[in-house]
């Protein structure tokens, strides 16, 4: 991955095409999430972010719907498929998390991390080599 204080420029959209974005600017990290909320909500084990700046990140096709998923976060998602797209928490307003698997380029972006390790589901052994945080690195709850 390029240096996180370069500005990177990404485009990505989901499953149907329905909604697509266009990111310009830093990447702050790309870490697999084990929370259990994250896998809930991507029926999947664990799901991968890319976590940027919310200033850069426009939505070039379509209005995503909005899922208040906790107390103090919400989830973007498809309303035609369903593909989960964003993870916004209101203790870091600035910051916004985009599922790496929506993007048109995901190649370019590998995890430098796991977080919510404690919830990392056992039979999981996908990127052990990364470093693990049992919470987020940035202390950040999802």
């Amino acid at each position: 991955m390029a240096d996180a204080q370069e500005s990177q420029s990404f485009t990505g959209r989901c499953l149907c095409g329905a909604c697509a974005y266009r990111y310009e600017g830093p990447v702050l990290s790309v870490i697999h999430c084990h929370c259990t909320l994250c896998r809930k909500a991507a029926g999947a084990p664990f799901t991968t972010w890319i976590t940027v700046p919310k200033a850069g990140l426009s939505w070039t096709q379509g209005t995503p719907r909005l899922h208040r998923s906790s107390s103090h976060a919400e989830r973007a998602f498809c309303p035609s498929c369903g593909s989960p797209l964003t993870f916004h928490t209101d203790k870091y307003p600035e910051e916004i998390d985009i599922t790496l698997g929506t993007l048109d380029e995901p190649e370019r972006f590998p995890a430098t991390a796991n977080c919510f390790t404690g919830s990392r589901l056992s039979w999981v052994k996908a990127d052990l080599h990364l470093p693990d945080y049992p919470a987020d690195p940035d202390h950040k709850d999802r």
